[in-house]
């Protein structure tokens, strides 16, 4: 085909590609949905002419389904920057990160010198049952070489994770074996935790580190809240940064252990519908009289800002870090007979004042708004809240009658600008290129039998402290091309010592031992204690004159 042929055949795909995602997903809301979202218009016979026409006369032979898979994403992107379409292969992984568990064998790995090494294993999972154990290598799967420049991160997982009570062979190289020994391992139930941390902070308070909102996090935060209560603590943290959301409904009910009977939590709103749902407070809460500070940055979104907004609107608690994302829209799941699926937005949701916290957005202009995070950092919006431009058209009110505002995510009661502290051309180019990460995972394997006397954070820290390991990174540093600058080293001296011990902690330790390690130094997490310590956690009336009377935009009063 000549160039310009070439040329006419792009735009020409495009068409077909819009037309034929539109008919697909006329049909398929139609069946399984029942036409309650009203696409289905009078131009389906057209679109149904125009694909069999494609079909029986285009120049060239067309794969209908290629062009479909190609086309899905394409045309969703169309209408907001959250409608998205999951390929069949791809959806199992996108459900487990929130059902709660998936089928596998039950190990944490890194791929280090094009090599699977295993961080560590889940305990009671398959791989621990049978024996692997943290620092071995996984050389082959199922009688095949695996390793190589070919490994990466999505085909291990593939290769790994299957049906249960399916075998997977592998065959494991162990430094205190000369041999490769071989392991049959059954494919198992493997629980995936969506909270990271829960632990007593500063001998008073509770913290909970929520990563994601799933099936189990609000069992797991139960579980956690009544071991806290039972030790006796005065408030709680709950920490919500870089929480990407997940299911509405998890999210209400957390917060529901927190409000009294009869608060609104969130409501949703559609095209034809006033409301598709609402939550309220069904007073059953365990905590609704406890303290609760939430902490927030720019990744906080969706689920996490419905929790951070109801706790704010309710006036219940104090919200502490930076502004969150701005996700508002409610994606609705809807399943294809060949196994993928596409989330598609059906309403908004609103906070108990009444406020949308959807930033904005053009449709079909996806970079823009991808954009959006990076021109907050250059408009200094992570280092000051003067520089945080609010829309005075969204303004709001809690219940106490303090401004708050939607149109562009959850603004906390408190602002902590991002620490800077220690940061240098030095510590940017060793962070920015994993340095402190792969040493750490060096450094860990080498040494796995000493640092596996220590059992707490506290202890390891303690005898990392006298390993002078800071000065083995500078020189590893410099062996991957990054020049000694003495200087700028002892200006990032806390920083690097932080990510590095931080690393070693979590390879050996976990998650939540790594996070207690992390938070001895937060800016906001301490905040948040001075907050609880002060008893200033409950929001407090504005000071208005008498014959002031407050009302929302929505019109409550």
């Amino acid at each position: 085909m000549s160039k310009k042929g070439s040329r006419s055949f792009v735009p020409l795909v495009i068409a077909i590609s819009i037309v034929l995602g539109i008919l697909i997903g006329t049909f398929y809301t139609k069946h399984y949905t029942g036409n309650r979202l009203g696409i289905i218009n009078g131009s389906s016979n057209k679109l149904n002419a125009l694909l069999r026409i494609i079909d029986d006369q285009y120049v060239d032979t067309v794969n209908m389904t290629d062009l479909v898979e190609k086309a899905m994403p394409q045309i969703l992107s169309e209408l907001d920057p959250h409608s998205t379409y999951i390929p069949a292969q791809d959806l199992s992984d996108v459900m487990s990160e929130l059902e709660g568990s998936f089928s596998g064998i039950g190990i944490q790995f890194t791929i280090q010198n094009d090599t699977i090494h295993i961080n560590s294993v889940v305990p009671g999972g398959p791989s621990e049952k049978i024996g692997l154990m943290a620092g071995d290598r996984i050389v082959t799967v199922d009688d095949s070489i695996f390793v190589g420049k070919a490994v990466s991160n999505d085909k291990a997982m593939k290769k790994l994770k299957g049906p249960k009570g399916s075998l997977v062979k592998l065959g494991i190289k162990r430094a205190s074996e000369k041999e490769l020994l071989s392991f049959d391992i059954i494919r198992g139930d493997i629980p995936q935790n969506t909270i990271d941390a829960a632990y007593i902070i500063d001998d008073e308070f509770g913290f909970i580190e929520v990563s994601k909102f799933g099936r189990t996090t609000h069992l797991e935060l139960l579980n956690a809240l009544a071991q806290m209560r039972h030790k006796g603590i005065k408030g709680v943290i709950i920490d919500l940064r870089g929480n990407t959301g997940g299911y509405m409904e998890a999210a209400s009910r957390m917060v529901n252990e927190f409000l009294s009977q009869g608060k609104l939590i969130v409501y949703a709103q559609g095209r034809k519908d006033k409301r598709i749902e609402e939550y309220f407070a069904n007073g059953t809460g365990s905590c609704q009289d406890l303290p609760i500070v939430v902490l927030i940055d720019e990744g906080s979104a969706s689920a996490s800002e419905i929790f951070a907004g109801a706790i704010q609107d309710n006036d219940r608690g104090t919200i502490i870090g930076r502004r969150s994302f701005g996700k508002g829209l409610v994606q609705q799941p809807i399943d294809f007979s060949d196994g993928s699926a596409i989330r598609l937005t059906i309403a908004r949701y609103y906070t108990p004042s009444g406020r949308c916290i959807q930033r904005p957005y053009e449709n079909g202009k996806d970079r823009n708004y991808e954009m959006d995070l990076y021109n907050r950092y250059t408009h200094g919006e992570f280092f000051s809240k003067d520089s945080i431009k609010q829309d005075e058209n969204q303004l709001f009110f809690t219940t106490l009658g303090r401004p708050v505002y939607g149109g562009g995510g959850i603004m906390p009661d408190i602002f902590v600008a991002q620490d800077t502290t220690g940061m240098t051309s030095y510590s940017s180019e060793v962070l920015s290129k994993g340095l402190t990460v792969q040493f750490a995972f060096q450094y860990t394997d080498k040494n796995r039998n000493k640092l596996s006397n220590f059992d707490t954070e506290s202890t390891l820290l303690n005898y990392l402290q006298k390993q002078n390991v800071l000065e083995q990174f500078i020189r590893f540093a410099e062996s991957k091309g990054v020049r000694r600058r003495n200087i700028l080293i002892h200006k990032s001296q806390n920083l690097l010592e932080r990510s590095v011990y931080g690393n070693i902690i979590y390879n050996m330790l976990g998650r939540e031992a790594f996070t207690k390690f992390i938070n001895q130094s937060d800016q906001t997490v301490n905040q948040a204690i001075d907050v609880l310590k002060k008893g200033e956690a409950f929001p407090k009336a504005p000071q208005v004159k008498e014959e002031v009377f407050v009302k929302n935009k929505n019109g409550k009063q």
